[in-house]
Formats: C-alpha cells, sequence, structure tokens
C-alpha cells in the first residue's frame, strides 16, 4: 500500500475531532508499570536515503543464485501479473466479507477459488482458506472426529513420512483436544499397509501424504482402502502442484479419500522466508456441516441477479463459540487471491506442464548428483516427484555451508528430524531450475565432497 503520511497539523485536527489532546491520551487506560520507558537499543532514526542503503545491503547479504531446497516452501515462477493484480487496493486491503452485500468481488473471488480447489483435488467442497498447511490437516482430524457418527476413537495414524512440522503441529493442536497421535514408522521411505496391521486399538482416520517428505509418492489407493476397511476416515495431505500429474485424492482407491488438505503456497504464493502461506482443505459432500471455517456459494437476489453469500459460516465470529467448528481458520484471503489469479493463468495445461517440468528436472538431478563417488539414492528404487534424498560420503550439514558461501542453497539436511537415515541431504527442482543450473550445481557438489 501507498504510505500515506499525515502532517502535524492533521494529526491536530484528528484528536481534536475525537475530543483528546495527544495520541497518549489515547492508550490512558495501560497502566504506567507496563509502559516501555526509552528504547536504549533502537538506534536513531535514518534518513529514507539511509534506510534505503541498509535495507539494500541486507538484501544483497540475502540473495542466493540457486536454491534447491524444498521440504514445504519450493520456488516456482510466479507469473509477474499475479501480484500485479493483487496489490490493487481492493484485493490488498480487504478481509473476510461479513457484510455479503458490501463485499461482492471478494466473494466472487473465494467462490472461483473453491470451484478451482474442487476441481484440482475432485472433491465436493472446499472452504475459503486456512491458517496454513499444517493446521489444515490437524483440522482435517478435528473434523474426522466431529464427523464419526459413534463418536470419535480419539486417535489418528499419522506416517513417520508426513512433514515434521505438520506432525509438531498437529500434535500441539492435537493434544489439547486429547486426540493421541500414533506415529507409524516408514523405514523405507513410505508407509506401508504391513506396517498398518500391527496397530491394535481403533482410530479415527488416517493421514496419507502424497508425495510425503521425501517426495517420494505413496501406494494412495492401497492406503485409502485400508482405512475404508477399518472403519476410518482417509485424510489426504497433497502438494497441489504435483495433483497437475498425479490422480485427485477424489480418485484414490475404491471411493476416494473422505477430505483432503494441503498447503497453497506452491500456488503463487512466494516462499517469503517461511511465510505467509495459506492452507486448503476440501471433503466430501456429506461431511461439509463438520468442515471448519466459510463456504461461499452463488445465488440469485430478487431481481433475479447472480450474486454470491456467505452459506456456510462456521467460525467463532458467525456462531456460539461452543458450536463452531474451528477457533484458528484464519482467513488468508489475500494468498488465496493470489493463487487464484495463478491458477487461471495457467489453466490445467499449464499446471501439468509446470508438473512435468519439475518431475523431469529433479529426475535430471537425481541421475547427475548419484553419478559422483560416493552420492547414492536414500530410499533406491522409489519413484518421486520433485525432491529426493541422497547420501553423502560427507555431512550434509556441512555440504551446505560450503555451498552457502557460493550463494547456492544446497537442501535440507535430515539429520535433525530423522536421525535413523543418518545425515542425508533432501533435494528439489522445479520448473525454475534449467539444467546449467543443475550442472553448476553438481560441479559445486562434486568440489564439495572430493
Amino acid at each position: 500500500m501507498p504510505f500515506i503520511p499525515h502532517s502535524e497539523a492533521d494529526v491536530s485536527t484528528m484528536l481534536r475531532a475525537i475530543g483528546v489532546a495527544r495520541i497518549e491520551d489515547l492508550f490512558d487506560e495501560i497502566p504506567d508499570a507496563l509502559k516501555v520507558g526509552a528504547l536504549d537499543r533502537v538506534p536513531a532514526g535514518l534518513s529514507e536515503m539511509e534506510l534505503a542503503r541498509l535495507m539494500a545491503h541486507h538484501a544483497r547479504n540475502d540473495e542466493v543464485d540457486l536454491c534447491f531446497a524444498g521440504a514445504g516452501a519450493y520456488e516456482h515462477h510466479i507469473p509477474s501479473a499475479v501480484w500485479q493484480i493483487v496489490g490493487r487496493g481492493e484485493f490488498y486491503s480487504a478481509y473476510t466479507p461479513y457484510q455479503a452485500e458490501a463485499s461482492q468481488g471478494t466473494l466472487q473471488l473465494i467462490y472461483e477459488y473453491q470451484t478451482m480447489m474442487t476441481r484440482l483435488t475432485g472433491m465436493a467442497v472446499s472452504n475459503a482458506s486456512m491458517y496454513d498447511g499444517a493446521t489444515a490437516v490437524a483440522e482435517a482430524v478435528l473434523m474426522a472426529e466431529r464427523s464419526r457418527k459413534r463418536g470419535g476413537a480419539r486417535r489418528v495414524l499419522v506416517p513417520a513420512s508426513l512433514h515434521p512440522a505438520y506432525r509438531k503441529t498437529m500434535a500441539t493442536i492435537l493434544s489439547l483436544q486429547n486426540i493421541v497421535i500414533d506415529e507409524v514408522p516408514c523405514p523405507d521411505g513410505v508407509l506401508s499397509t504391513e506396517a498398518l496391521n500391527r496397530v491394535a486399538d481403533e482410530f479415527t482416520a488416517l493421514v496419507i501424504p502424497q508425495t510425503n517428505f521425501f517426495g517420494l509418492i505413496e501406494d494412495v489407493d492401497a492406503l485409502t482402502n485400508w482405512a475404508h476397511a477399518h472403519g476410518a476416515l482417509a485424510i489426504a495431505v497433497v502438494n497441489p502442484v504435483a495433483l497437475g500429474l498425479l490422480k485427485a485424492p477424489a480418485e484414490w482407491g475404491d471411493a476416494g479419500v473422505d477430505i483432503a488438505c494441503g498447503d497453497g503456497q506452491p500456488l503463487g504464493v512466494p516462499m517469503s522466508s517461511g511465510g505467509p502461506y495459506f492452507g486448503f482443505l476440501t471433503c466430501r459432500q456429506e461431511l461439509v456441516r463438520n468442515m471448519p471455517g466459510r463456504v461461499v456459494g452463488c445465488t440469485v437476489d430478487l431481481e433475479g441477479r447472480r450474486g454470491f453469500t456467505l452459506t456456510l459460516q462456521a467460525r467463532e465470529q458467525h456462531i456460539r463459540r461452543a458450536k463452531a467448528t474451528s477457533n484458528i481458520c484464519t482467513n488468508q484471503g489475500l494468498l488465496v487471491t493470489a493463487a487464484t489469479i495463478h491458477m487461471a493463468l495457467l489453466g490445467p495445461q499449464g499446471l501439468r506442464n509446470v508438473a512435468a517440468k519439475c518431475a523431469v528436472q529433479t529426475r535430471r538431478l537425481f541421475e547427475a548428483l548419484c553419478a559422483l563417488p560416493g552420492v547414492s539414492p536414500l530410499f533406491p528404487g522409489r519413484t518421486f516427484f520433485h525432491e529426493v534424498a541422497v547420501r553423502l560420503p560427507v555431512a550434509a550439514s556441512q555440504l551446505i555451508e560450503q555451498l552457502a558461501v557460493k550463494r547456492i542453497v544446497a537442501g535440507v539436511s535430515l539429520a535433525d528430524e530423522y536421525p535413523e537415515f543418518g545425515d542425508a541431504l533432501l533435494v528439489c527442482a522445479t520448473e525454475t531450475k534449467t539444467d546449467q543450473d543443475i550442472a553448476r550445481f553438481v560441479a559445486q557438489v562434486a568440489n564439495a565432497i572430493a
């Protein structure tokens, strides 16, 4: 938004209009003991020119030439038209549309977004948006518990191949609801029905990532059928770009999943040092009453004109708190706007092209790395999308530090989250990586491990 300065005269006029003498009087209810005195560690103010120079210096220090890291935040090409449109005032400053009659543009955009997400996932209904992918998974589990007609089992099965940050977020949220998370080991990098068959206790839902944290493709048909055969719901956690190539969650197994969710960052949202992003959640029609957030619908007014309205409002702002389906489904409307425009510009074929390019370039990266002495696949023979893990003759953390000096983000070390796999390296290549980029990266890796 443009900066709009207020002169001292403007401030004085506004203060007189509201009947106070000073700005500080607006905060007189705050006890003096809670107020901060002098800000000793805040440096003196800078001129605009000095500040611009300082920020440019910091920006140069943060620049990277190549990024081969993924693990939940992906460097995709974003057409410049996306954020040019998003930056318009009517989008940039809009929030939750509480007054439908005054929010037709925002509601129409959300309606178009929901339509796109249902077509992408194959599910019947999509909500407006959620805080991020991690909370979307937790909300999906809560939704599954509410949806069980005979009452939830207060237990969910989660594979170790699900993103570690997602599992941690789920643990934080679900523990407060007395829901137990049974983590199923994935020693081969993917979830197997053999491992699931060792689960003895009753459970409400099975979480199925596609692709998983290691970039591997799970046997989603078998896993979905297994969950339904055991009387549980199947929850898909999907990468939306991967759905350009892989089957939609509604087509998994014999009957499809019950809930599909994930993070929308790959759809037109910059990496932005880890956020903010947005989550999405879609489901079967029969589960819609337990869906968190809002659903925008299309209708006609008394004169027969097309209009948009909030047809389902299950947030605590709209109904009694005890009846609300969620208290944390913050509307990430700005990022949803970007995703909607991004998907509209790409279209179905464009999304397929992006996904195919990601898969091809990652395969080239993988083969070039494994041709180096001492480099081997962490999970040999497994099919992957645009991420893959490799073993190195040196610690991955050491390689990452060495290449950072060259302004290259080499990938993500698995040592902290998966010590059982050693200090392996998870690398990612999207459609933004050329053959020359891959050759340069592999050459730098070769030098570092020589």
